[in-house]
Order: C-alpha cells, then structure tokens, then sequence
C-alpha cells in the first residue's frame, strides 16, 4: 500500500465516498506515483517505436546499401518493419495482458519494460535489414505488452471522478516519447556525428528504461481491485482471470468486438496516415532544395538527389518539425480526450475525433500535400491535424479498463487495443505489396477514420459507471 497512511483509505476504496471533489483532488501520493510511473514506462514505450520512424530514412538505406532515402525498395522494407513492429505489439499485448491479471500489473510491468529496453538496445547492432524487422518484432512484444498494464493499472488505482482525465494524462504522455524520439532526429541523426552509422545512437539510448524497473520493483504494489479478483478465483472457478474465452461469452463479446475494432482503426490511421504528416514540411523542405539549385521538379531522380544531398541537414530537420508539430498537436488531443469524454460521453467523443480525422487527413494528403501548400500553412494544419487523427488513442486507455470485469480487464484491454495491430500489419504489408508511397497510403487509409464512427454507434456508453467486478 501507500506509504502515505493517511491516504491509505483512498489506496483500498478509490472513491472513498468524495464524489464531490474535482478529478485532482483527494489523490494520494501512491495514486500520483502509479500515475506517473505508468506514464514513464508509456513515454519510452512510445520512444522505442518512434525512433525507428525518426531514423528509417537514414537507417534502412545503409541496411540495405542503397544510395537514396526514397528508393522503392527503402519504403518496402520500412513497412516490412512496421508490420513486424505491429505483429510484435499484437502478440505482447495479449500475452502480457494476460499475464497481469494472472501475476499482477506490477511484475508484469518489469518484464515488458525490461524486453522492449534490452532489445532496443540490440537493435543499435543490426546489420541486414531483416534483423531490423526481426527486433522490431521483439521491441513491439514488450511495447504492447506495457500499454495494456499501465492502462489497466491506472484505471484500478484511480478514483472514478478522476479516471478519465488521469487516464487520458497518462495516454498522452506518449508524446514525450515521440519528442525525445524527435529529438534524436533532430540534434543527432541530422549532425551525423558518426557518420551514415548515426541512427544507432537513438536505439542504443533505448537500455535507459531498464532503470525504470528498480522503482516499480521498490514502490509499486497490486491494486485492491486485483487482489479481490484473485481472491474470487480461489472461490468459484467461474471466476478464473486472464481468460481469453470469456471474452467472447454473452457479456463480453459485443464489447471485445467494438475495442478490437476500434483500435484497428486508430491503428491503421496512426501507422498508415497520421504518422506521414512528418512528410509536409519535408516535402516543402524538398522543394525549396530543387528551386536552390535550380532543379525542375519532374528531373529524374539522379538529379533530384544532388539537391537533396546539398541540403540534407535542412530536410532532415524540416521533417522533424513536422513530426514535432504533428506530435504537440496530438498529445493536446489525447489530454483532452478524458475531459471532451465528460461532456460528450465515450461514443460522442469517439465520433468528434473520428469525424475530425477523416476531414484533416483528406485535406492534408490531397490539398495540402500535393499543391505545394506553403511552410506557414502547414506550421497551422498540422498541429490540428495531429489533434484530431490522434486524440481517440486516449480513448483506448479511458474507455477499455471499463468494459471488462477486473479479473479480465489486462487481458481485454490488452486483447482489444493489440489485436488492432493484426490488421493493422495486414494493411501495410498490402501496402508495401503494392508499392504505395507514403503520402499515397496515408491517403488511402483516410476513410477509416469515418468507418470508426459507425463503430462507435455499436458501442456501449460507459460515461459515468463503477469499474464493473
């Protein structure tokens, strides 16, 4: 429990009877540091992913030894990556999920921080491009993993006048995971202080989490909700926990089937659309490069890349903004979810941003994109667009933990948001098949965001309720 004994009592019974205090008030020290050891294990979580989306323009093409970035056969193989990242995600998340009500959220949590940090850290070695999809693989297994943990974990811990919002927080805190991964980008890979061998700094920084462990080993305990679960199994063998079956009896289906397909759909949209919104300022960037040297912008492609080798630092940085501003615009989006939840309830904030998303994604991948918009233009659209293509994801966090009875409520969370990743392999494995560059997948995947609203129709409203036992 707590160390804080005056606030144990908000430790067993998170409400404890204060229903009338704002969502920050009342929160013990324990509950803070739950919230925020979550969110760090979430942060580098996050890294671990996005590092590789910093540097696979630079990385792949040494991997592979071709001489340009924008090679066919450089975007094959980063969606082969991806699509491992997410097979990876998918089995992790389900195994782990599992296992946490099984073993509990604590314990679990230090194996996936532990796998995702070491083989980071691995990846830093590779030499062939398939080993980069191979350890893709085993990062993505402790990724997935970590998210379903923490999500179910901060939801147990927290009182429900606070859940949403402190869920959301600890979704959001994503960002800093895909800041630091913008960093790297940014002051390391664009300087080239090792040369073409620079983007195994970022993965070598990936060991860092693995010191995460020691606090959830010393601080962290079981939350009351768990302990009861487990206390019930040892009772009545109806009650077994982490069972993938029950998922799909009479009371847990239609719910199991909106939260998988809920979170295909922001999967795919992140991994196929939302992500190449780090494109707009670099293809700007491109342009300005070709109009500097006095290239034409149908020249062929040996020509196309003396310009950009002439201006690579610049280009590298302006992609980098772009993923930056794309990524502050999210993170507002996935803090705001819990509190547009609120207000709107689950379902009308699920419509809000998927009917958001779909609007920005047709103008930033049609217009925008394509017609050359200018650099001021898209320094305003891509915030708002990283707000509205991104902010649902909050809504994995905030909204699973509450469609699933305690003694499921890892395996669900984590069944629900990592077998989002299956499909979401599929489509970019059928994107790369066919040979789709990255604005022209972004573009393609767009109408599943308007695809999520009819989900959402189908699914329950949770607004409001206990965290059903």
């Amino acid at each position: 429990m707590s160390s804080d004994s005056a606030n144990n009592d908000l430790y067993v019974n998170p409400d404890a009877g204060d229903q009338e205090l704002k969502w920050n008030q009342g929160i013990s020290s324990y509950q803070w540091l739950v919230l925020v050891v979550a969110s760090l294990g979430w942060v580098f979580d996050i890294f671990e992913g996005q590092v590789f989306v910093a540097s696979m323009r630079d990385a792949m093409p040494q991997l592979l030894g071709v001489a340009s970035a924008d090679d066919p056969l450089v975007a094959t193989w980063n969606n082969y990556a991806l699509a491992s990242f997410l097979l990876g995600g998918a089995f992790g998340g389900i195994l782990f999920g599992m296992l946490s009500d099984k073993i509990g959220r604590s314990k679990t949590m230090v194996y996936t921080i532990l796998f995702y940090s070491v083989f980071t850290c691995i990846t830093a070695f590779a030499d062939a491009p398939w080993q980069m999809v191979l350890l893709r693989f085993l990062v993505a297994m402790g990724v997935g993993g970590e998210w379903a943990v923490a999500s179910a974990m901060v939801a147990e811990v927290m009182p429900k006048r606070s859940r949403p919002v402190m869920s959301s927080i600890f979704h959001a805190s994503s960002v800093f995971g895909t800041l630091m991964a913008v960093a790297v980008g940014y002051f390391i890979i664009s300087q080239k202080p090792w040369g073409d061998d620079t983007w195994r700094l970022g993965f070598l920084i990936g060991i860092v989490p693995a010191l995460l462990v020691v606090v959830i080993r010393w601080k962290m305990k079981e939350p009351e909700q768990w302990r009861q679960a487990k206390e019930r199994e040892k009772q009545d063998a109806s009650q077994v926990t982490g069972s993938i079956p029950d998922l799909f009896n009479s009371q847990n289906i239609r719910n199991t089937f909106v939260g998988v397909a809920l979170a295909t759909i922001g999967l795919v949209t992140f991994w196929g659309s939302h992500i190449y919104g780090k494109n707009a300022l670099l293809r700007s960037a491109q342009n300005d490069a070709l109009a500097v040297e006095g290239i034409a912008a149908d020249a062929d492609k040996a020509a196309k890349k003396i310009a950009f080798d002439a201006h690579s630092s610049k280009i590298k940085q302006a992609e980098m903004i772009s993923m930056c501003l794309n990524t502050v615009g999210g993170g507002l989006g996935l803090v705001l979810f819990g509190w547009i939840s609120n207000m709107l309830g689950r379902k009308g904030a699920f419509v809000f941003y998927h009917a958001g998303g779909f609007v920005m994604a047709l103008l930033m991948f049609l217009v925008l994109i394509p017609q050359g918009a200018p650099a001021a233009v898209l320094w305003v659209a891509l915030p708002v667009f990283g707000f509205l293509t991104l902010g649902m994801h909050a809504g994995y966090a905030v909204y699973f933990p509450e469609l699933f009875p305690t003694r499921l409520r890892g395996t669900g969370t984590g069944f629900c948001f990592n077998s989002g990743r299956f499909g979401t392999a599929a489509a970019i494995m059928l994107a790369a098949t066919m040979g789709w560059k990255s604005e022209q997948t972004a573009l393609y995947f767009a109408p599943l965001y308007a695809l999520g609203i009819v989900v959402t129709l189908l699914a329950k409203e949770t607004r409001g309720e206990e965290l059903p036992e």
